[in-house]
């Protein structure tokens, strides 16, 4: 595998990872890259680029962003968004990935694009709940707060640093996965 291959499948978990925690921010972010030739999408993606998918993403990231602020609509948006998010995360991934053969894209992108999206939507989701049940919903805007900050760095990274970016989604869903493992072994 060639070294751009490589860092355009880091590019995509990475920006896959980000959408498990918003899902418009990176596609906002990767459109922004896009438009500003930072980075060159599949071709039958480059509309990503254009000026009508930066101002709508961005407006769509601004709505998410300030909707999970709300109460209770944030906790509804969690139930939207992990099928959202599956989906995005597939996007990315199959529009960032070069020079594969459209099978092994496409598995990937679904595979890691999506899982990944899935796994940190899914694990964030939960983390909402805990929170809304653990302080009556008053914790949520920190649970918020750390979400799209989390999402805004680990997209700045893919698009500047793909291979760090790769590495800190490594890192969240080993952490995930020890989470989980230790709150199911205290239920037992």
């Amino acid at each position: 595998m060639m070294t751009e291959t490589i860092i355009s499948i880091c590019l995509g978990i990475g920006l896959a990872a980000s959408v498990g925690f918003r899902v418009f921010l990176p596609l906002f972010a990767l459109s922004l890259a896009s438009y500003f030739d930072v980075w060159e999408l599949n071709s039958s993606w480059l509309w990503i680029g254009s000026l009508t998918a930066v101002i709508t993403f961005g407006v769509a990231t601004l709505i998410e962003i300030l909707a999970y602020y709300i109460p209770f609509v944030d906790n509804l948006l969690d139930t939207i968004a992990i099928p959202l998010a599956t989906i995005a995360g597939t996007a990315v991934m199959v529009s960032t990935v070069a020079d594969l053969d459209p099978i092994i894209t496409w598995a990937m992108a679904i595979i890691a694009g999506g899982g990944t999206a899935a796994a940190i939507k899914s694990a964030a989701g939960a983390s909402r709940v805990t929170s809304t049940v653990s302080t009556a919903g008053f914790g949520n805007p920190l649970v918020s707060t750390i979400e799209t900050g989390t999402s805004l760095v680990i997209s700045i990274f893919s698009i500047f640093l793909p291979v760090i970016a790769f590495v800190l989604v490594i890192f969240i869903l080993f952490a995930i996965y020890k989470l989980y493992k230790k709150i199911k072994h205290s239920k037992l």
